[in-house]
């Protein structure tokens, strides 16, 4: 096994041509990337129809006016944003000198995900929770990471939490008087415990669900302004809906302390045990294989709890793991992977257009799993014959337009890991074959299709 494309490969985004001879040490490349800076990103320009909430505001003043014209060009701009958006996003996976940092950015982001599938909300949120929520904290404490997740609009919004309201609040007594039912809602505080922290079997019974979203209510958005307020939606903290009292969680007593209260039980859930071995586990799974050892969980878990939840540490622990370098250890790459690795290869500067749409025609959208959960990261997930055809497919167009450029096919055999006297090697170097048709083995092919 080559060990600098196990880096670039397994640990990183995805190997360039020429790339691996300059690497040098693979695990120090690694380990040097891990400073926080190198994840943040500042404010991107805008698209050409707005900032997401200027065409989320025209999007709500051309709803309430009621015109089908108006609100259709509306929708068309916030597509617009949200393909300027993806856009941004994925060629800062493909241009990146730090792929290991933009694997955890990807990697938490769909960890504590978003939806821009489920609401329309949720479209001109889905950029700014990534840039805002998981890039300032991806090197540092989990537990700062879920919080700001949980105040972040994009979320409040998916899981319906800036709707809960305290059954015995202020705000559900003066509902009730008016003949408005307001009540809890328990979509964020189940997903809180049995996706992002414990785990669905972390010890957790549907009572403590039903504490923590009273913990957690309250948390919400500030109150609207008229139509044409330009400030994007922000968190807001609103003890009128509040449900006041005591609440147990996992035999521990909170409150009555307000938002406190909320904080509280998400540190306390992020230092849990469990979330370590919740953690650990699937962190193993993305960086080891589908059916990691208990060992290399257990250093995984261990890394964690020791420095108190701190996922640069764990990110140090993770390069550290001899199994994520053994040879026989293989990770089918997801679709975002593949065609983000076929744009590295290539040294794209720039994620053409297509790619959101590629993406979506590959199942896999940035931005848009179709449950909470996230995209899986297992065989199991993406390696259906439907799936694999699509590859294939995309695949053959794109060496179509690469062929014009008039690379050599030989050339990509840098980036895969192939053995000399390997069929895919004699067939890419057979100039007898068309050079579009060897640049599609090579991107189509099995070898490519892991890491």
């Amino acid at each position: 096994m080559d060990q600098s494309l196990r880096a670039l490969n397994r640990f990183g985004l995805g190997a360039g041509i020429g790339e691996r001879s300059a690497l040098g040490d693979p695990r120090a490349w690694l380990l040097d990337q891990l400073d926080p800076r190198a994840a943040l990103l500042e404010e991107p320009p805008a698209a050409a129809e707005g900032t997401p909430t200027e065409v989320a505001r025209r999007l709500r003043v051309a709803q309430r006016g009621g015109d089908p014209e108006d609100i259709r060009r509306a929708r068309r701009d916030l597509s617009a944003v949200l393909q300027h958006e993806r856009s941004l996003a994925l060629t800062r996976r493909v241009v990146t000198e730090t792929p290991y940092v933009e694997r955890l950015v990807a990697f938490w982001s769909n960890h504590l995900c978003v939806s821009v599938l489920a609401k329309q909300q949720v479209i001109p949120l889905a950029g700014p929770y990534e840039r805002d929520v998981v890039r300032p904290h991806v090197l540092g404490r989990f537990a700062d990471m879920v919080l700001a997740s949980a105040r972040h609009p994009a979320m409040l919004v998916y899981l319906d939490n800036f709707t809960s309201v305290g059954p015995e609040s202020p705000a559900a007594s003066r509902a009730a008087r008016g003949g408005r039912a307001r009540g809890l809602n328990e979509n964020y505080a189940r997903e809180l415990l049995e996706l992002h922290t414990l785990g669905v079997e972390g010890g957790y019974r549907q009572s403590d669900v039903e504490a923590v979203a009273r913990i957690l209510t309250g948390w919400t958005l500030a109150a609207a302004g008229p139509a044409a307020t330009p400030d994007p939606p922000r968190y807001q903290f609103r003890p009128a809906l509040h449900q006041p009292g005591t609440k147990t969680v996992l035999g521990r007593r909170y409150g009555p302390a307000g938002e406190r209260e909320g904080e509280e039980i998400i540190r306390d859930l992020c230092a849990h045990p469990s979330t370590a071995r919740f953690l650990a586990t699937k962190l193993a799974r993305h960086f080891v294989s589908d059916t990691p050892s208990k060992e290399a969980v257990d250093r995984i878990a261990t890394s964690y709890s020791r420095s108190g939840g701190h996922l640069g540490a764990v990110a140090r622990a993770i390069v550290g793991l001899e199994e994520a370098w053994d040879p026989e250890a293989r990770k089918l790459r997801t679709p975002q992977d593949w065609l983000v690795a076929a744009l590295r290869a290539l040294r794209v500067k720039a994620v053409p257009p297509m790619a959101s749409a590629l993406l979506q025609q590959l199942r896999n959208p940035l931005w848009g799993p179709d449950a909470p959960k996230g995209f899986g990261d297992e065989v199991r997930d993406w390696a259906d014959p439907d799936g694999l055809m699509s590859r294939a497919e995309v695949a053959r167009s794109m060496a179509r337009r690469i062929a014009a450029s008039g690379l050599d096919p030989v050339s990509l055999l840098d980036v895969v890991e192939s053995p000399p006297d390997g069929p895919l090697r004699s067939l890419v170097a057979d100039r007898s074959v068309p050079p579009a048709e060897r640049l599609a083995l090579v991107l189509g092919g099995p070898a490519f299709q892991w890491r």
